[in-house]
C-alpha cells in the first residue's frame, strides 16, 4: 500500500531570520500574511503552538481563548486550509524554566497542566484532535538536579490529565534528545512509545518524529519512522535536514543527505502513511541570508525534494531489489540505489 501524502507547515518557519546570535533580518510578516502563502506553495495544513493561534492566551479567560480560536478556525476555511495539530507552548514562560511537567515546582507543574488544558481547548475549536508534545524543558542541566524515575510519573500524570480533559484528544509525543535542556528524559522514539504504554489510554498516544532530532540522538530518521509505524504509532514528521550532531538546524529536507532524506520518504510510502490522514509537515528554516522575497523557497524546496524522492523510490524495479536481496549482493543494491539517486533514471536490470 503506497502512501498519500499532504503537506504542512508552522508559521514559525517563515520568519524574520533572527537567531540566538543576532537580530532580525527580514521584515516580520503577519499571521494571516503568511496563510496566504500556503496554498501558493502546495500545503494545505497549519501546524500551530497554541499562541500562535491565540497570541497572549495566558492572560485571557477560557471563552475568550476559545473565541479567538474559533476566529483563526474561519480564517483558515477563507483560504481552504485546515489545522494539522496543536503544541502546547511550555518552553518560554519563566515558570518552566527547570521543566513544565517535570518542575520541582508543584505550581509550576500546576501552570503547565493548565496551560496545556487551554491548548486543547484551542485544537477543538480549531478542528483538530491532535495534540504534538515536545517535551523541550522536560530534563536537567545536571541529573542530581532531578529524580529521573519520579520525571517517568510525573509525564504520564500529565498526559493522562489531557486525555481524561478531552475524550477525543490523540497526543503525538516529539522527542529530542537535548536542546533546550542538556539532557532530555524522552530522547526517541521508542522512550515515547514506552511512555505511552504508561498512560491510562495508550491507544491515543503516538510519535511525531522529527529528522533533525532522530540525527542529534545519532540515529537514521528512517529507522525511527519505520519503528513508530511498526507500532502503529506515527502519526505525524517534521522532515529537515541536519548538518551533524550540533544545535537544531531545522534545514531543507534532503539539503545535507539526499540518501537518508530518500530513506525517510522511502519507509513512508511503503508502509501506507497518509493513508489515515497523516500529513507530512515540515519544520525548516530559511537560511539567514536569505532575502524577504525569497524567504520562503526553503519551503517550497524542502515539498518538491520529498516528492522528487518520492518519484525515484516509486520508479525502482522492485523485483531487481529483491533479487539482489536474495542473493545478498548488497554492492550491486548500492549502486542500483545510488545510480537512482544520481540520475533519476530506471537503471536496465
Amino acid at each position: 500500500m503506497q502512501g498519500s501524502f499532504r503537506f504542512s507547515f508552522g508559521p514559525w518557519n517563515i520568519h524574520a531570520g533572527a537567531d540566538p546570535f543576532g537580530p532580525a533580518v527580514r521584515e516580520s510578516i503577519p499571521f494571516n500574511k503568511k496563510l496566504e502563502y500556503y496554498k501558493k506553495l502546495g500545503f494545505d495544513a497549519v501546524q500551530f503552538h497554541d499562541d500562535d493561534a491565540v497570541p497572549g492566551l495566558d492572560h485571557l479567560k477560557p471563552a475568550q481563548i476559545i473565541a479567538r480560536a474559533k476566529a483563526v478556525k474561519r480564517a483558515l476555511e477563507r483560504h481552504g486550509l485546515v489545522a494539522e495539530f496543536v503544541a502546547p507552548r511550555l518552553w518560554e514562560d519563566p515558570r518552566t524554566v527547570d521543566g513544565a511537567y517535570t518542575s520541582n515546582d508543584k505550581a509550576c507543574r500546576q501552570y503547565a497542566l493548565e496551560r496545556s488544558k487551554r491548548a486543547l481547548d484551542i485544537a477543538d475549536a480549531l478542528g483538530t484532535e491532535l495534540i504534538v508534545l515536545w517535551l523541550a524543558r522536560e530534563g536537567t542541566y545536571i541529573r542530581e538536579a532531578k529524580d529521573a524515575r519520579k520525571a517517568v510519573d510525573l509525564l504520564v500524570e500529565a498526559i493522562n490529565d489531557m486525555l481524561s480533559y478531552n475524550a477525543r484528544v490523540r497526543i503525538a509525543i516529539e522527542p529530542k534528545p537535548n536542546e533546550p535542556m542538556d539532557q532530555a528524559y524522552i530522547p526517541t522514539a521508542g522512550h515515547a512509545i514506552a511512555l505511552a504504554s504508561r498512560t491510562n489510554d495508550p491507544a491515543r498516544v503516538g510519535v511525531n518524529i522529527e529528522s533533525a532530532h532522530a540525527i542529534l540522538a545519532g540515529l537514521d530518521p528512517s529507522d525511527e519512522m519505520a519503528f513508530a509505524l511498526a507500532f502503529g504509532k506515527l502519526w505525524s514528521v517534521h522532515l529537515n535536514d541536519q548538518n551533524g550532531l550540533k544545535f537544531d538546524e531545522d534545514k531543507t529536507f534532503g539539503s545535507v543527505d539526499i540518501r537518508r532524506a530518500f530513506n525517510q520518504v522511502r519507509v513512508l510510502d511503503k508502509h501506507g502513511y497518509g493513508q489515515n490522514g497523516e500529513w507530512v509537515g515540515l519544520d525548516v528554516k530559511a537560511m539567514r541570508t536569505q532575502k524577504d522575497e525569497v524567504a520562503t523557497r526553503h519551503l517550497a524546496n524542502s515539498r518538491e525534494m520529498f516528492l522528487r524522492l518520492l518519484e525515484i523510490s516509486r520508479s525502482l524495479d522492485d523485483d531487481a531489489l529483491r533479487r539482489m536481496i536474495a542473493e545478498r549482493d548488497y554492492e550491486a543494491l548500492e549502486i542500483h540505489i545510488l545510480r537512482a539517486l544520481t540520475s533519476g533514471r530506471k537503471r536496465p536490470k
